[in-house]
């Protein structure tokens, strides 16, 4: 390779490293944005799982070392179908993925999990129903034969609830209506900015146990003034709920997004911080020789020159 050659990679990738570098500084500022929205959010849906299970002990036996709720007191509520558990014959799953691209492992991560996760839990892909974010997990759907009953695509980067207000409703609604018998979540959990973890998080029929534990969480002193009654309150918080935990995981997969991004920027940077090491070292190497050769010309054109006036003495 010339010295021109060289000198033209050595700008090219000093060009795209301050991309990159550009890219990685945007990166870790939306991170740092949506980490902070993750903490307060937590806040928000901790407080609605409390209250849930808090009315839901008052109104029902639930946190009774696992007893059924009672049948009596079912056929006259219309939320028990978000509380009790029914025979599955199919199973919902909202899928996040991400649309852009530069993040690293983040969407392959999410679609090998998936895969295998329905390879050992389904018998064919008949027993599935998907709520899809994100172009990589509707294209492996088509691929596989999935049915897709909602799309949403090109999420913001800090996603407020309307921006996924009719996705994570068609979810709720299409449980009651039992399109499907359970709903789960799969996404990338953010551990933190350098690492993540494939989750699938049961969010329908709502859990027993995990009411349970809010309520042993939660502030025993409080005490609810419930107007008019626990029933009515429990038919508006229980949807509340489940959306308010599906748009938790919402941010938290964009929280890993973003994580991922900055960390496949900042490789991409260090990675073309080397190329150039490397280049500029082959260059002054080349350089050198170079230089060498035109000396070593210039000595030689100098003893030829003294040759010929020895030979014409």
């Amino acid at each position: 390779m010339s010295l021109n050659e060289l000198k033209k990679r050595i700008d090219s990738t000093s060009k795209t490293a301050q991309i990159t570098k550009a890219m990685q500084m945007v990166s870790a500022s939306k991170y740092n944005r949506m980490v902070e929205n993750s903490k307060s959010y937590f806040v928000y849906s901790n407080r609605i799982k409390q209250m849930v299970a808090h009315i839901g002990k008052q109104q029902f036996d639930l946190l009774d070392n696992g007893t059924p709720i009672n049948d009596d007191i079912v056929n006259y509520v219309d939320f028990h179908d978000m509380l009790l558990t029914r025979p599955v014959k199919k199973i919902g799953y909202l899928i996040i993925t991400s649309d852009k691209g530069l993040a690293g492992s983040y969407n392959s991560s999410v679609l090998k999990s998936v895969e295998r996760m329905f390879e050992q839990d389904h018998k064919d892909s008949s027993e599935v129903v998907v709520l899809a974010i994100g172009e990589p997990i509707v294209k492996f759907c088509k691929e596989n034969n999935y049915e897709v009953v909602h799309e949403l695509h090109h999420l913001p980067d800090n996603p407020s609830f309307t921006d996924v207000q009719k996705l994570v409703r068609t979810a709720v609604e299409l449980f009651k209506k039992q399109v499907f018998d359970a709903l789960y979540v799969c996404y990338n959990h953010h551990l933190g900015p350098l690492s993540f973890q494939f989750r699938a998080d049961q969010i329908l029929p709502v859990s027993e146990l995990e009411l349970a534990d809010a309520v042993e969480e939660a502030d025993t002193n409080i005490d609810y003034l419930i107007e008019p009654d626990e029933t009515a309150v429990l038919d508006l918080l229980l949807p509340q709920y489940a959306e308010s935990q599906i748009y938790g995981a919402i941010i938290d997969a964009k929280t890993t997004e973003h994580a991922s991004r900055m960390n496949a920027m900042r490789s991409a940077t260090d990675n073309a911080f080397e190329m150039i090491d490397n280049l500029q070292q082959k260059y002054h190497q080349e350089r050198q020789v170079k230089v060498t050769n035109e000396i070593l010309e210039i000595i030689n054109g100098a003893n030829a020159l003294e040759d010929n006036k020895e030979g014409n003495k």
